[in-house]
């Protein structure tokens, strides 16, 4: 069953990591806040702009840090808008990745297909936009990887993801050929359990940590910019570190 998540006013989180408040927005552009509209219009203006020099400062070198594996968190926290009692639990049996957009083979994957893929794995930092942060133990396959195997026209500019919650969620093509941005398939050696996203979550540690979607059902390459949920909502699209 696909939940809604209830509509949260986050505007004032559109400049998050920007450096630019509210305060200082309005004596650069003259707009009152009183003004919904205005403020709203120019609030977008900086976030577009935040993205795009984000964009611009990305590389393959940029790499996120990555820590010993005595520092990483067994018991990862959950983080959902619903109760770990809720999160999907997916069949494994029954489960298939569907592809589509600019892909060479669009076949559905199972999990068993996905779990035989080479995987390695890393120790990272998961930060959320709430403030809190958690080093963890990922194992699985570099998306890049898998985006040869399907044949992904990676010339095309963006590759989104679907999930089983209800979800959707987008990245620029540099963030999916990206060495650190994984198909995480493990958590510190065990299967993904079902709370944290099984069969598979994005784990992108460039990347603020609602730009990790779990649940993934489908994955698309395309050439137009994906909705994401949470930039639907306010959030900066890119949301780089």
């Amino acid at each position: 069953m696909i939940r809604r998540r209830p509509d949260v006013d986050l505007s004032r989180r559109r400049l998050l990591g920007g450096g630019v408040t509210l305060g200082a927005l309005t004596l650069l552009t003259g707009c009152d806040v009183s003004d919904h509209d205005a403020v709203q219009a120019a609030l977008q203006k900086v976030s577009a702009w935040n993205d795009r020099v984000q964009a611009t400062l990305f590389g393959p070198d940029r790499l996120a840090p990555t820590f010993p594996e005595s520092m990483a968190v067994k018991d990862f926290r959950y983080n959902a808008w619903y109760g770990p009692d809720q999160a999907p639990v997916l069949d494994p049996k029954d489960y298939r990745l569907l592809l589509a957009g600019r892909i060479a083979d669009k076949r559905p994957w199972s999990v068993e297909a996905l779990h035989a893929l080479p995987q390695e794995t890393q120790v990272t930092r998961h930060i959320c936009v709430e403030g809190w942060s958690m080093i963890g133990k990922w194992t699985g396959t570099p998306l890049r990887l898998f985006l040869e195997r399907i044949g992904a026209d990676t010339t095309a500019r963006y590759v989104g993801f679907e999930c089983a919650d209800g979800y959707y969620e987008g990245i620029d093509m540099p963030t999916a050929l990206h060495p650190q941005t994984l198909m995480a398939f493990r958590l510190h050696d065990a299967i993904l359990p079902h709370r944290h996203g099984f069969p598979f979550k994005l784990r992108i540690p460039t990347k603020l940590g609602f730009k990790n979607p779990k649940f993934v059902t489908t994955l698309y390459v395309t050439d137009k910019e994906p909705r994401g949920y949470w930039p639907d909502r306010g959030y900066n699209w890119f949301s780089g570190l």
